[in-house]
């Protein structure tokens, strides 16, 4: 259930501990994702920010299992990537965006990926930070996940995705309103 206070985004106390007690185990059992990180830090500067802590939550909630992969110098935040072994279950079978769902005839899928992105409060990993993800474990070995699309390509009609297949990363292009089940999208969150 999502409280919302003055149009803002909240968790309840229960969500908001049952997320903290997920984010914990899943923090402390890779630490290899972010060393020298303390969680103490990470957990104080996420109760400071009721909407992130709510897109989290959403990222949680949609099979992402966030994780974070770093620290930002420059905004001062944590770095969360998802950490899903496979492209989140429940944002896969979308198109690129809107303009590709809307040039779809029929069939057209229930959503996009950008406007689920949005809906969320996060932003698509683009190419280079799939690549990072990629140095941190094996992601994406049977599914494939859209990535961010430089607005020349999209302006074309196409959009890119990633997986992992023979031990290496491949970056791939498709039409922008092409959906499959095996397809999703992987998000980062900067708190």
């Amino acid at each position: 259930m999502i409280n919302i206070n003055n149009g803002k985004k909240k968790l309840s106390q229960e969500q908001r501990q049952k997320l903290f007690k997920i984010l914990k185990v899943r923090f402390e059992k890779n630490m290899n994702r972010h060393k020298g990180i303390q969680w103490s830090k990470v957990q104080t500067k996420i109760e400071a920010n009721s909407e992130k802590m709510w897109s989290l939550n959403e990222m949680e909630k949609t099979g992402g299992e966030p994780d974070v992969i770093g620290y930002d110098k420059k905004s001062g935040g944590y770095i969360f990537y998802d950490c899903s072994a496979e492209s989140p279950n429940g944002r896969r079978n979308v198109c690129y965006d809107q303009k590709a769902l809307e040039s779809r005839n029929e069939f057209k899928p229930k959503n996009t990926a950008m406007d689920m992105a949005i809906a969320m409060g996060i932003e698509m990993l683009t190419e280079e930070q799939y690549k990072e993800l990629q140095k941190l474990g094996n992601f994406d070995t049977k599914t494939s996940s859209w990535l961010k699309t430089p607005s020349e390509i999209r302006k074309l009609g196409g959009a890119i995705f990633a997986d992992r297949r023979y031990d290496h990363v491949f970056m791939y292009h498709n039409g922008a309103s092409s959906y499959y089940s095996g397809r999703g999208f992987r998000g980062f969150l900067v708190i």
